[in-house]
Formats: C-alpha cells, sequence, structure tokens
C-alpha cells in the first residue's frame, strides 16, 4: 500500500464569509501543503439587506436578520473547529450610513470581525475566484458577478486581468429604481438598457476592443439564470453547476418567454430561488443588454465567487506563515502539470526538493563548459523533482518505473522530445549510464541523446549529495578548476555516505568535463587550505 503524501494532512481550518446585499455566505475549507483547499461545508443565509432597494441605512430589521444570520454561521464555524473566520462586507453595508454600527454589533454580539472591502478589490478577488474555477485560455472573457448592490465586471484570460472594477448596477438597486411594474413593462426595460448603455461605456468599448465572445458569470443571479436554462434544457442531470455551459441562444429562449411572466408565473420557474423573484428581472436585462452589445456565443457559470476569492487572497498572504507551497497557484500549465503528478506519486519531497537545489546550482557552474541552453535548466529541476516518483511503484527499478511515469502521464504544456529529455534524465540517475543499448535513450535522435547525457551527469552527483535522503549537505560550493572539481560541502553530521554517493556518481560528470571530481568536508575556518 502506497504512504500517504505529506499534503494528505492540513495545514489550517478557515471560513470566509460574503456579507452580500441580498445573501450571506460562507464557506468552510481545509487549506493543504501545496496551496490547494477542499470545501468541509457551506452555508448560505437570504438576508435581502436591501429590502426597498439600496437606500442610505440599513433598516433595523434588516440589520437584525443580518446578526441571526451570522450567529448561524459562527454556530457552524465553532462546531467544526475552525481557526480564522474571514469576513467581507460589500456594497449594502459598505455605503450605508449606519454600515459601520452593523459591523460593530456584529463584533460585540457574535464574535466575527467584519471587514468592508472596496469596490475595486471585491472584482479582483472574484475574477481570482473564476480564473481558480473555470479553465480559461488565452481569449479574453468577461466575467460578471451580478450582486444585489453592485455588479463586478472583470476582463481577462488564464494570465491577465486587463480591467475589473465594481459599478452601482445591482439587481436591488436597479429594480428599485427603474421596475414600477409586474411583470416589468418594455418601458422599464428600455429605462434599464438606456442607464446600462451609460454606464458600462468603458466596460463595452474594451470588450469590443478585445472581442469578448464568452460571458462567465457567477453568484446568485447568474447561477438561477443559468439553472433555470439548465432546467428547460435538460442539461443539469450529470453536472455540477460549475462549469455549466449553454449557448446565448439557449439564453434568449428562457428570455423571451421569462420576461413576460408576472411574479406568481416566476416563482414555478425551476431553478429561481424565492427570494429573488421580486428583483430577478434586472439581471435578465443586464444579461441580455450584454449578450446582443458583444454578440455573445456562450455563457458559462462559475460556483467560484468572492469567498473563493477570499480563500486565495488569505492563501497567498499566509504561505510564509503557513509554510505553503503553492501548487495550486501556478498559471504555467507545465509547472502545474509536474506537480500534479508529484502529489499523485506521494513523492519524497525534501530530498527531491534539496537534489533539485544542487542540480540547479550544478548547472548553474557549468552550462557554458557543457553548452547548455537556459530551457535545459527548466528540464533539469522537472527532472530532479520527479527522479525518485517511480518509488510509487517499487523501490526495485524505481529509476525505470520513473521513466514510464513521467512519459505516459499528460504533462501540460510540454513537447515530445521535452517530455523524453525529462523521462530518460529521470531514469539515469542512478545505475548504469546512458547508453545506446538502453531502447529508450536508443530512440531519441543524436542533439536530444547529447541533452540527456549532459544533464543526467549533473543530477547523478546532485542525488549522490544527498544519498542518505536526510539532507545532510546543508551548504555546496563548487571550485571549477582547470583539470580537476572541487566540491566543498558544510554537512549536520558525518558525511561519508554522501561523498561516497557522489564520487560513485560522478564518472559521467567527470567524462565530459575531462576533469577530476573531488569531494572535501570542511568547516567555515579551514577552507582557505583548498585555494
Amino acid at each position: 500500500m502506497a504512504k500517504k503524501a505529506s499534503s494528505s494532512k492540513p495545514k489550517k481550518r478557515i471560513a470566509a464569509i460574503d456579507l452580500g446585499t441580498n445573501s450571506f455566505h460562507a464557506v468552510l475549507v481545509d487549506i493543504y501543503p501545496d496551496g490547494s483547499f477542499r470545501t468541509v461545508n457551506k452555508l448560505k443565509e437570504m438576508v435581502i439587506l436591501a429590502e426597498k432597494g439600496l437606500e442610505d441605512k440599513l433598516s433595523r430589521e434588516a440589520m437584525d436578520r443580518g446578526l441571526e444570520a451570522l450567529k448561524r454561521i459562527k454556530f457552524l464555524c465553532d462546531s467544526h473547529k475552525v481557526e480564522n473566520i474571514l469576513a467581507f462586507a460589500t456594497s449594502a453595508i459598505r455605503e450605508a450610513k449606519n454600515g459601520g454600527d452593523f459591523i460593530k454589533e456584529v463584533g460585540e454580539n457574535v464574535g466575527i470581525r467584519v471587514r468592508a472591502i472596496s469596490g475595486k478589490m471585491e472584482a479582483e478577488m472574484i475574477g481570482l475566484a473564476i480564473r481558480h474555477s473555470i479553465v480559461l485560455e488565452d481569449e479574453m472573457v468577461l466575467m460578471a458577478d451580478i450582486g444585489g448592490g453592485s455588479v463586478e465586471f472583470i476582463i481577462g484570460n488564464q494570465k491577465e486581468f486587463i480591467y475589473y472594477n465594481s459599478l452601482k448596477l445591482g439587481v436591488a438597486r436597479m429594480a428599485a429604481a427603474f421596475v414600477d411594474s409586474d411583470p416589468i413593462e418594455e418601458k422599464d426595460v428600455k429605462k434599464l438598457q438606456k442607464h446600462f448603455a451609460k454606464e458600462l461605456a468603458e466596460v463595452l468599448k474594451l470588450a469590443k476592443k478585445h472581442k469578448v465572445k464568452t460571458i462567465i458569470g457567477s453568484s446568485g443571479t447568474m447561477e438561477n439564470i443559468g439553472e433555470m436554462v439548465a432546467n428547460r434544457n435538460s442539461i443539469t442531470a450529470k453536472r455540477s453547476l460549475n462549469e455549466l455551459e449553454f449557448s446565448a441562444a439557449d439564453f434568449k429562449d428562457l428570455y423571451k418567454d421569462f420576461i413576460k411572466l408576472n411574479k406568481k408565473d416566476r416563482l414555478k420557474e425551476k431553478g429561481l430561488e424565492e427570494k429573488r423573484v421580486d428583483i430577478i428581472n434586472p439581471g435578465m436585462v443586464l444579461l441580455k443588454f450584454l449578450v446582443d452589445k458583444f454578440k455573445i456565443e456562450n455563457i458559462k457559470i462559475s460556483e467560484g465567487a468572492l469567498r473563493e476569492g477570499m480563500i486565495l487572497n488569505y492563501i497567498n498572504n499566509q504561505k510564509e506563515q503557513l509554510n505553503l507551497d503553492l501548487v495550486a497557484s501556478f498559471k504555467d500549465p507545465r509547472r502545474r502539470s509536474i506537480y500534479e503528478l508529484l502529489r499523485k506519486c506521494n513523492w519524497p519531497e525534501k530530498h527531491s526538493r534539496h537534489v533539485s537545489n544542487f542540480a540547479l546550482q550544478l548547472f548553474d557552474e557549468f552550462k557554458e563548459e557543457l553548452k547548455l541552453k537556459e530551457s535545459d535548466r527548466e528540464l533539469l529541476e522537472y527532472a530532479s523533482l520527479m527522479h525518485d516518483i517511480g518509488y510509487y511503484i517499487s523501490y526495485r527499478k524505481h529509476h525505470k518505473h520513473a521513466l514510464y511515469l513521467i512519459r505516459y502521464s499528460d504533462l501540460l504544456g510540454f513537447k515530445e522530445d521535452e517530455i523524453n529529455i525529462m523521462a530518460n534524465v529521470a531514469r539515469y540517475h542512478r545505475k548504469s549510464t546512458p547508453a545506446k543499448r538502453h531502447e529508450h535513450y536508443k530512440q531519441l535522435n543524436k542533439k536530444t541523446r547529447k541533452r540527456v547525457k549532459k544533464l543526467s551527469a549533473i543530477l547523478r552527483v546532485a542525488d549522490g549529495l544527498d544519498r542518505s535522503h536526510y539532507q545532510n549537505v546543508e551548504k555546496l560550493e563548487i571550485n571549477n578548476k582547470k583539470n580537476k572539481i572541487q566540491l566543498i560541502i558544510t554537512t549536520h553530521s558525518d558525511p561519508e555516505l554522501e561523498i561516497w554517493g557522489t564520487l560513485r556518481k560522478g564518472d559521467l560528470l567527470e567524462k565530459l568535463t575531462d576533469k577530476k571530481l573531488e569531494v572535501f568536508h570542511v568547516v567555515e575556518n579551514e577552507k582557505n587550505n583548498l585555494a
């Protein structure tokens, strides 16, 4: 039975609470050493802070509903032994004259410290959450989080956000300001469209410039719209709401029927929450406006929203204190897929990282002499990190098992020859050196075989420096002389095993450089004797 990876035990349990205009959302998560997080529990409380639209003050009734909701959330957090609660207040509380009073009451009566964040910060964190939850590519997309008081708009792709901001266009606010009829009349729809055109001028300009064809929506209004479309088209049976995708045509079919419905008939629509029935129409009109303006083709739903963005922001800010290795935050698909394979194979992390650090230090020293390229450095790093993943299958022939695991895993972003280089370099970290009698090495072209041989020579020495697998060598210095290579090591304890391992595996580097390899163990005041 395979040994459990070090990433199997969580570092910390936290809760993130989004105090929105319509609802309070809480998510409880465990944070793992690789920077990933897993949901433990969720709770959503509809509070409707803006009962008559967003006024300048929160009513006493709304504040009491909010306090009761937070007491239930706090009880959930306590019962799950949450160590840290993040609570962010958005539009309704942020703009209310007595928002500060409400925050104070929450602290005194519930024991939760609430922070009122800016709209721009809210938009950025929502963007991070969507990018974490949804597969984005190079195409620019429009992300929209339609709340009760505000709508957060983000334009971006997997690499960057070129725009993010919060605008006062939330459904509760718009319903109070522009909707005087039920069902909504055409004149109210036109008033909303005119207002959207004015307020969204910058968003419209940028989205058209970058040829946006996809909208990704998050939070309640967009989730409800997605569920209604899905129910009408029977596409929810085996899918979660996250990554739910439907065409603009499917949405328009829903819109055409739904916009004519009165409250009684809207309540019959599957997927619409009862407490959104009075405020959903401005959201429908907004989405239809965006779809028409940009000739949108596809709409996606993200379950990642502000609360997930809060968690990602917390993880990033606390990575040093929690000693996290942020695999989950890798934007580069190459590095991310390498670390995913490492975790799956329960890699010996400390040893592999130690060897990788030595390998890169040796690479930097011999790069010019061995005529290596900077691209080789990245491949050496990955091969070093993966060199012992064969243990996942068995100790016996683990170097060969590593070759197969690397070759036949779906590593993203790599060309075939790069995968072959990493696989073969990892394979040659022990036992014999590269030889044409070896099947997989023989299949490589001459240029690739040379690269494998040079990188293998470096990895073999680096691996020898941690022969004990206990990181005994705490420091390595390299004297690269004309006829010899001196490795000067500082260790925690007796270095005989590391010296033996390094010299035993140094033959290939000696052959390629035509130099004698020597290893010295010294204390600080003895180094000058080796000059």
